[in-house]
């Protein structure tokens, strides 16, 4: 690949530019702006440099002096997406405040869906991916433990955030490439399930869905997914 360097590097510890020579044409913020642009409208897999270097008007060639890889680019939308979380004062509740962290990482991953696909401990040293996790060791202040535990209780609540979101956002993307509605789905599907349950085959899921009939509470699910998992660290 065209600029890919023959070492490891993180592009945070590259000046952005070097002091010397012409003001660069774009910034990093540029830059990220529009491949955030792209995947928001098209989805990840549209990202490329010969389209982010389209968006700015430049070639593609040209865009490598600023970004060396692929990979580099996505590191660059994801701090810039990372800068959309609110930073608040803790509250002095820990519970509370994860529970608010939990809530806004979801906001922000359906504003961007294709944001699961990367979530990785490869992009998270960015500068406002930094930022973000001193907030929610901040928020867990109150909490006794080591800090260790604490990047483990902030792991897993994004694990499960991630998880979640990226259900619903495969469902609903399944859903528009039917040529039916879901609800016409659900309801062939629901028959179905409901025959083979009734075959008395399936004791167990028979009397699972006599203690829990009716629509699944989504909202409720989200919920006590959070709620045990910080009643384990508790």
């Amino acid at each position: 690949m065209a600029g890919r360097a023959a070492v490891p590097e993180v592009i945070w510890a590259r000046p952005e530019r070097t002091g010397r020579g012409p003001r660069p044409a774009y910034t990093r913020a540029d830059i990220a702006a529009a491949a955030v642009r792209i995947a928001d409208a098209e989805g990840l897999d549209a990202v490329s440099m010969r389209r982010v270097a389209g968006e700015l008007g430049c070639g593609t060639m040209s865009l490598y002096n600023y970004v060396p890889r692929k990979e580099d680019l996505y590191e660059l939308m994801m701090d810039a997406v990372s800068g959309e979380h609110e930073l608040w004062e803790p509250c002095g509740d820990w519970r509370a405040d994860m529970i608010r962290v939990a809530h806004q990482t979801r906001d922000l991953m359906h504003r961007h869906t294709w944001l699961p696909r990367l979530m990785s401990p490869v992009y998270g040293f960015s500068p406002n991916a930094l930022r973000y996790l001193e907030h929610c060791l901040a928020c867990l202040d109150p909490f006794e433990a080591p800090y260790g535990t604490k990047m483990e209780l902030v792991a897993m609540v994004n694990g499960v955030v991630t998880t979640y979101v990226g259900n619903e956002i495969a469902t609903v993307e399944r859903t528009r490439s039917l040529p039916w509605s879901q609800e016409q789905e659900n309801a062939v599907r629901i028959a179905y399930l409901g025959r083979q349950v009734a075959s008395g085959a399936y004791p167990r899921l028979a009397a699972s869905f006599a203690e829990a009939a009716g629509p699944i509470d989504l909202e409720g699910v989200f919920e006590r997914a959070l709620t045990r998992v910080l009643d384990g660290f508790a």
